[in-house]
């Protein structure tokens, strides 16, 4: 209940230092922004798009890596959802019409002591009024990247995500950028140690595939032989072009990927410029700690059952095999 608990709009100038914070209110400053040139040009799809991948991003990032400060009665990260949420409102208002009116009802029912205006008579939102951070939104974008390519690869390979692995490696040229980040990535995806390289070459490389179709007109009987060159790794990389046994390949000819180098389950990343390398291997040590997060998610889910409240105190008694309670034993803190 974010209305008329500390909620209120912030104005830029005050806008909360958190990481997080400053990450969303500049990724909403950047949807106001697309969103003012997509409406102005009709196009709902687009804007719709738009609107569902931002909310994706509040709702699965912001939100659920801010729970605890929510719980803790963190007055910043209430201000900054509170705003986001006002903003996000009334850009969705011509397309959500019901469900932003109600939303907005929600937030602004106590400002006056009454009833809130109606959203659909408020101004479109002034991106100037949100604080802009491109290079924070960009690296945070990558961390989510990151984090939704190892959790893809955890999904593959049958490893919950409560299991606790060794080593992530992320190689990618925007390393150092990410560094601040690691423990955030570590957290998210359940690794104990994050390595960061900005040396692609140690742990990958890259796969070139011709698009036949395409190749074809223009090359017409030398198509073969490029074919047969790429197949033996007879060809290279000059700028944004190709070459592969002896014939140019124009961009759009071609498609790039990195692969990452041995047999180690691995992802590209979203944009290509990098790949992720996850060691899956489960030691006794881990198995352990996995099964003592399991513990913790069931009685996690026998204090929701119990209709218990966050700050509610708890006697607690195990009753197990042996297994479950030398793994309690091991990560009683």
């Amino acid at each position: 209940n974010v209305a008329g608990h500390h909620g209120r709009r912030r104005d830029a100038g005050d806008a909360s230092e958190h990481v997080l914070d400053r990450y969303v209110l500049a990724k909403t400053r950047q949807l106001v922004e697309e969103l003012t040139v997509l409406m102005d040009a009709y196009d709902l799809f687009g804007a719709c798009h738009k609107g569902r991948a931002f909310t994706d991003v509040l709702t699965n990032w912001y939100i659920r890596r801010s729970r605890p400060r929510f719980w803790d009665g963190d007055v910043d990260a209430i201000d900054t959802l509170h705003t986001v949420l006002d903003v996000l409102v009334r850009v969705s208002a011509p397309l959500l019409p019901y469900v932003a009116e109600e939303i907005h009802d929600g937030l602004h029912r106590f400002d006056e002591g009454g009833p809130a205006r109606s959203v659909h008579l408020t101004d479109w939102p002034d991106p100037a009024d949100l604080p802009a951070d491109a290079d924070l939104v960009r690296t945070m974008d990558e961390v989510r990247d990151v984090c939704s390519a190892t959790l893809s690869v955890r999904k593959a390979h049958g490893r919950r995500v409560r299991q606790p692995l060794s080593t992530l490696t992320i190689a990618t040229p925007d390393a150092e950028a990410l560094r601040p980040f690691a423990s955030v990535i570590a957290d998210e995806v359940n690794v104990r140690e994050v390595e960061l390289t900005d040396d692609l070459s140690s742990v990958a490389g890259q796969e070139l595939q011709v698009v036949p179709a395409t190749i074809g007109p223009r090359l017409g009987a030398h198509t073969q032989d490029v074919i047969r060159a790429v197949k033996a790794g007879d060809w290279r990389l000059e700028g944004d072009r190709v070459v592969a046994g002896g014939h140019w390949l124009e961009p759009g000819e071609f498609t790039l990927t990195m692969v990452a180098s041995g047999d180690k389950p691995s992802a590209a990343l979203g944009r290509g410029n990098g790949v992720i390398v996850l060691d899956v291997e489960v030691t006794p040590e881990l198995e352990v700690e996995g099964r003592a997060r399991d513990l913790v998610r069931m009685v996690q889910q026998a204090r929701r059952d119990a209709d218990l409240a966050v700050t509610d105190r708890i006697v607690l008694t195990i009753v197990a095999d042996a297994d479950w309670i030398d793994a309690a034993r091991t990560h009683e803190d």
